[in-house]
């Protein structure tokens, strides 16, 4: 008997070698895969702004990156701090000037990775809710924690969802020719489950919708949510994934995109990353 709805994903019209340049956007799910690619010897960025949950701050992010940066999301906060609310909550200062180099130090880097390495993209959506600046109505990566009434939420239509994934896919560098969409896995439980599931299908249906050469679908989503079906696949919190779950993607999209090859080398990498931090070796 099978006691488990296995999730088979076909393999990619591309694939991905160590050769290539990977930029990471999206959720703190995002960081947890890039982490291992960065471990297995890939040329890997991953949130370099920090995470970004919804599609518009993630296009603001490459706009920033590809057209230059604006300074229309500098804000003065209650603590008498300015504060970059497209970004995390590391991008704060004393001043204008101080919260420019800070923002500088990790968006340059990133634009020139963009252009200059880059070949493939890969955004991992967390949620359809975005915050927005009740005074201006400017979409936010991150609240900074400001008092509740500074901002309004909303959530975007699957239409306004995939105009955003559009623009991104438009405002790319040429050589960027490999793209990936997935959604996080992660539950956004703050929200109730009936919205965070609204949330989840408004992304997916928005990816689904997108007709472009480039662009592939990987399910994490669905790998833990109906593959894991498990609480022991999920952290103490209930709403992250396990290191377990986190490791059982990974493998699923290296099936997915890594050629033998690829493989054989990220395990030769991997070996050499556990040796330098006197761990047993693995397989």
């Amino acid at each position: 008997m099978n006691f488990r709805t296995e999730i088979s994903v076909p393999r990619a019209p591309f694939e991905i070698s160590h050769g290539d340049g990977i930029v990471m956007l999206g959720s703190c799910f995002t960081d947890e895969v890039g982490a291992l690619l960065d471990r297995d010897g890939f040329m890997v960025t991953h949130n370099p702004m920090g995470p970004l949950y919804n599609p518009e701050s993630v296009l603001r992010c490459l706009r920033d990156a590809v057209m230059g940066r604006r300074r229309d999301d500098y804000v003065i906060g209650p603590d008498a701090k300015v504060h970059c609310l497209s970004y995390a909550t590391r991008f704060t200062a004393d001043d204008e000037y101080a919260l420019d180099s800070r923002v500088d130090e990790a968006l340059d880097p990133f634009a020139d990775f963009l252009y200059e390495q880059a070949t493939t993209l890969i955004v991992t959506l967390g949620s359809a809710y975005v915050y927005y600046r009740a005074d201006t109505g400017a979409a936010v990566g991150n609240c900074h924690k400001f008092p509740a009434s500074f901002f309004k939420r909303e959530r975007l239509s699957v239409d306004r969802t995939a105009d955003a994934i559009g623009e991104i896919l438009s405002i790319i560098p040429e050589t960027i020719t490999k793209v990936i969409f997935t959604v996080s896995p992660i539950r956004h439980t703050a929200d109730g489950l009936h919205a965070n599931q609204l949330s989840k299908a408004t992304l997916l249906l928005a990816i689904d919708s997108i007709d472009d050469p480039r662009v592939t679908y990987f399910p994490a989503y669905e790998t833990l949510l109906d593959d894991l079906r498990d609480y022991r696949f999920y952290a103490a919190d209930m709403k992250h994934p396990s290191d377990v779950a986190v490791e059982y993607i990974y493998e699923l999209f290296s099936n997915t995109y890594f050629n033998s090859d690829t493989k054989a080398e990220a395990q030769r990498e991997r070996r050499l990353w556990l040796s330098a931090r006197h761990r047993p070796n693995v397989t």
